[in-house]
């Protein structure tokens, strides 16, 4: 018999006749499964334990409602634990900073040749800009340097929606084209 047959029927017996030894040999072989993966996730140690013995005792109030043809035991098991962390994680809202969170942490200082490539590509596109209908250079700008959505630049302009996209999609061929051929001419 194979390991996910034989939980279906632990967690069958477990459903039918609230059999304590099936759920013990369930609880022993799954619990230190699922606190690793809790832990491989980021939960501390002491927490995984105690989201392990709540996707237990989950286990044992809703045996009934496990189905061998939808998921395996370790498959819904696993789902329980999965979102009763996630449901802690909800419910811990502290505002604890992680000092290691990269969106912390100052940005590297750009390299001399990146900084100069960078300066050399924002000139080619304000050059290439130059070249577009002033209509289009609108859109650009409102959609990229403001960051309004394709939807916001239609409500606000009074320009329809499929304009909008249209439009911008054309300027952007004409974008490309240009610093393509500039890109060419640069080339050895």
């Amino acid at each position: 018999m194979t390991d996910q047959l034989h939980h279906a029927r632990l967690i069958a017996r477990v459903a039918e006749a609230r059999d304590k030894t099936a759920f013990a040999e369930l609880f022993d072989h799954f619990a230190p499964r699922i606190k690793a993966y809790l832990i491989r996730l980021g939960a501390e140690p002491g927490a995984a334990e105690d989201i392990v013995q709540d996707a237990m005792v989950t286990l044992w109030r809703k045996a009934h409602m496990f189905d061998a043809r939808r998921a395996s035991a370790a498959t819904w098991l696993f789902r329980i634990a999965r979102n009763r962390r996630i449901d802690t994680l909800r419910r811990d809202r502290s505002d604890r900073l992680d000092p290691e969170e990269p969106m912390l942490r100052p940005p590297a200082p750009d390299a001399q040749d990146d900084s100069l490539d960078a300066r050399i590509r924002d000139d080619r596109v304000r050059h290439a800009l130059k070249d577009l209908p002033p209509d289009q250079v609108e859109l650009i700008r409102r959609a990229f340097y403001s960051g309004l959505s394709h939807s916001q630049i239609a409500e606000e302009s009074g320009i329809p929606l499929g304009t909008v996209k249209s439009r911008i999609r054309l300027a952007f061929t004409k974008l490309r084209k240009t610093l393509e051929a500039d890109s060419a001419v640069d080339r050895p």
